[in-house]
């Protein structure tokens, strides 16, 4: 039997019904999805689809604990966690996506998870967003949004300094993750 490079890779039955994008070994695999797309077809820039990543990784730690480190990552090992600073530091990313949510409303945290969380292609967050639309029309409406919102999110990313905010009030035994 070969061993994959990934050891919690899609089941082959999955590969063989869905696309992936994938890059290094250490990069987990994910649905090709919207911000791919956005990314490809030039609509969003790197810095775009790296916030909709920082964006999707707070998302699965807070809500999930699951915790997926960028490449390069270099832990910190002058402190450990136990359950009480491991729960702190996913309230944290927590209120990170509850500061999206107050600068950027309700309207883009329904479109980020519907793009981000819940993988749905532009057809399909059309068919949520524009019921009463035609298919096409749907999906181009939900296209230009999808880029807007990531744009947006760019934008609070870079404009809010969030380390700055964050590290006044954070206690100094808790890292990042």
């Amino acid at each position: 039997m070969r061993q994959s490079i990934h050891p919690n890779a899609p089941t082959p039955e999955r590969l063989a019904h869905s696309t992936f994008a994938t890059g290094a070994a250490d990069v987990p695999f994910r649905v090709l999805g919207t911000v791919q797309a956005l990314l490809g077809a030039r609509d969003i820039g790197q810095d775009a689809a790296n916030a909709a990543e920082r964006c999707y990784r707070d998302w699965a730690f807070a809500y999930e604990d699951v915790v997926e480190f960028a490449a390069g990552h270099v832990a910190d090992t002058t402190t450990r966690h136990d359950a009480v600073s491991w729960q702190l530091t996913r309230g944290r990313a927590a209120a990170r996506l509850g500061a999206v949510r107050a600068a950027l409303g309700a309207c883009t945290e329904i479109r980020l998870r519907l793009m981000l969380v819940q993988e749905l292609s532009f057809v399909q967050i059309g068919r949520v967003l524009f019921p009463h639309l035609s298919e096409a029309r749907a999906r181009l409406k939900a296209s230009a949004q999808c880029a807007m919102v990531l744009e947006q999110l760019e934008a609070f990313y870079a404009g809010r300094g969030d380390r700055a905010g964050a590290t006044a009030t954070r206690p100094a035994s808790v890292p990042d993750v």
